[in-house]
């Protein structure tokens, strides 16, 4: 927590649900870095007050990110994008704020994105959106070169559909513990094959019985999904107690975070922590490939905008075939 401060001249804003602090006397105007507890915060703010003031810096982080959050290339993206990109966004925001953003070189790049190795993901995330806010920059002729271009990323493995007797382990376990919840989102996702967060925005409302109308965020696009039998008999004994159909309260469904952290605690009892959540839409999607279903009626379920994650599916179909019929040769 950070302790109250008495300092003079200081100014503080709130944005986004953040506290920044500025030093403001007169003419003097300029960014403070941290919290006024921490060794660089105070320092900053002793060199503008005894009157060594640099001039202050107009191509910061801070300038470049708020630049960033108003343009189109921002703004036109769907809500969980810009979601998924502010928390990256406002790491580098917090930790870089008051930094000059024309002094990032590809060393540094590559530093940010090392410090998470261990979370590979992160690590990513921090390489792409130094590379977006670097073409944003080129945009502004701040730069003439984004330091970020070719910056290789970590491999850390890819999403893949859960194996079968983990899925039956995981639907045993709900059921036999009466995890209602955590059953309906396995049942919701492995069946429609849609993402988690658009599981969570389905509403009673958009069951009539035989489809469920999706639309999805990432994508926008909407659509009206089939639901097979076992799924259509599921959700018909289901109790209705809200809006939505994993409903908190009357008007409110589950977050995102709510069910990530009980579906975990499922894979650790059931010894399935290699496999995520989103390997259920892979499931579905490989169940349809499976069955025969051409790529279009593939991405009719899934809503995948290219064909190229679909065909992936396919070739996964056509390669256990492929293998089955190449054994029954030998046979």
């Amino acid at each position: 927590m950070v302790k109250e401060v008495n300092l003079p001249y200081l100014s503080k804003k709130t944005r986004g649900g953040r506290v920044y602090w500025y030093f403001r006397r007169g003419e003097k105007y300029a960014p403070l870095p941290g919290t006024p507890d921490s060794r660089e915060f105070q320092a900053r703010y002793w060199e503008i007050r005894s009157g060594t003031l640099r001039p202050q810096i107009k191509t910061t982080f801070e300038a470049l990110i708020v630049s960033y959050y108003r343009s189109p290339a921002f703004t036109s993206k769907a809500d969980g994008t810009r979601r998924e990109y502010r928390r990256t966004l406002e790491l580098i925001r917090e930790k870089n704020g008051a930094a000059d953003f024309t002094k990032l070189r590809r060393r540094d790049v590559i530093a940010a994105r090392d410090r998470y190795a261990e979370t590979w993901r992160k690590g990513n995330a921090m390489v792409e959106m130094l590379s977006i806010l670097s073409r944003h920059a080129i945009d502004l002729e701040w730069i003439t070169a984004n330091p970020a271009h070719g910056v290789e990323k970590l491999k850390g493995g890819e999403y893949r559909p859960w194996p079968e007797d983990k899925l039956r382990a995981f639907e045993n376990y709900c059921r036999n513990n009466g995890l209602e919840w955590e059953l309906t989102a396995f049942m919701l996702a492995t069946q429609t094959g849609q993402r988690i967060g658009d599981v969570l925005k389905m509403e009673w409302s958009q069951f009539d019985g035989n489809f469920i109308e999706v639309e999805q965020e990432k994508t926008g696009a909407r659509l009206w999904v089939a639901c097979p039998v076992a799924l259509m008999e599921y959700l018909k004994s289901l109790p209705r107690s809200g809006r939505f159909i994993i409903a908190q309260n009357l008007t409110r469904g589950l977050s995102k975070r709510a069910l990530q952290n009980r579906v975990q605690a499922v894979r650790d009892a059931i010894d399935a922590r290699a496999y995520v959540i989103h390997g259920w839409r892979y499931n579905a999607a490989v169940a349809l490939a499976d069955a025969g279903c051409s790529d279009s009626e593939i991405q009719a379920v899934t809503g995948h905008k290219t064909l190229a994650m679909v065909q992936k599916y396919r070739s996964q179909a056509n390669q256990k075939q492929l293998s089955a019929k190449a054994q029954a040769r030998r046979n």
